[in-house]
C-alpha cells in the first residue's frame, strides 16, 4: 500500500488552523452542577477528542482532582466559573505532564487567581494565555512544514518507493517527537524548580 505522506501533512497543517479555545465569556457565570460541567467540557471540546469514545471528564476525574488539590472543593456541590477554567488547563496538561506536576503548575491560579482578590482574575489570565497559544499557530504550522521537509531528505538512498514512503514518514514522526520529547523534558525542569522554591518558603 503507498503511502501518500503529503496527504498526511495536508491533514496535519488543516487541523491546526482548526484549532480553537473555549472562551470565558462562552462559560456560564452562574454556578454548575457536576452533571452540568461535565455535560459543557464534553460539548465545547469534543473536537478535541481522538476517538469517538474518549472522555473529555468525568466525575470521577473531577473527584480525583479535588482530592489530589488540583482543584479547590466545590461550594455547596456547585462550581464556579474560576473552576471551569481550571479544568480547561487540566485537561490540556494532563496529555503531557504527571498529577503530580500540574498541582505544581496551577498552585498559584488556585492559591492567588483563584478567589478574585487580585489584580488579574482567573478569567483575565486564561483569555491571555488562549491569545498567546492562537498567535502561536501560523509559526507551528511552519515548523511542521520544516520538518516534514527535512525528513522527505533522508533515506534517498532506499529504491524501492513504498519502503522510501514508509520510512521517510517514520522520520517525519522521529522529528515530531523530538521536538515534543525536548519541550516536555524543559518544562518539567521548569516545575522541578518551582517545586523547589515551594519546599524552601514552606
Amino acid at each position: 500500500m503507498t503511502i501518500d505522506t503529503n496527504d498526511i501533512l495536508n491533514s496535519i497543517l488543516e487541523s491546526l488552523s482548526r484549532i480553537d479555545y473555549i472562551r470565558p465569556e462562552e462559560i456560564p457565570n452562574i454556578d454548575l452542577y457536576m452533571d452540568q460541567v461535565t455535560t459543557f467540557m464534553d460539548t465545547q471540546l469534543a473536537a478535541t477528542k481522538r476517538y469517538d469514545e474518549d472522555k473529555i471528564l468525568t466525575k470521577t476525574m473531577i473527584n480525583n482532582y479535588t482530592k489530589n488539590n488540583l482543584l479547590p472543593p466545590p461550594l455547596k456541590k456547585k462550581y464556579s466559573k474560576e473552576h471551569v477554567l481550571l479544568l480547561i488547563f487540566i485537561y490540556y496538561f494532563k496529555n503531557i505532564l504527571s498529577i503530580k506536576d500540574i498541582e505544581i503548575v496551577l498552585k498559584p491560579l488556585k492559591e492567588k487567581y483563584f478567589s478574585g482578590d487580585e489584580e488579574v482574575d482567573l478569567s483575565d489570565l486564561y483569555e491571555e494565555i488562549c491569545s498567546m497559544e492562537k498567535s502561536r499557530i501560523e509559526p507551528l504550522q511552519e515548523a511542521v512544514k520544516a520538518a516534514y521537509d527535512r525528513s522527505m531528505e533522508t533515506f534517498s538512498g532506499v529504491s524501492d518507493k513504498e519502503n522510501r514512503d514508509e520510512l521517510q514518514l517514520f522520520a517525519f514522526i522521529c522529528n515530531l517527537s523530538f521536538d515534543v520529547y525536548l519541550k516536555k523534558t524543559m518544562i518539567e525542569k521548569i516545575i522541578d524548580g518551582l517545586a523547589v522554591k515551594d519546599k524552601k518558603d514552606e
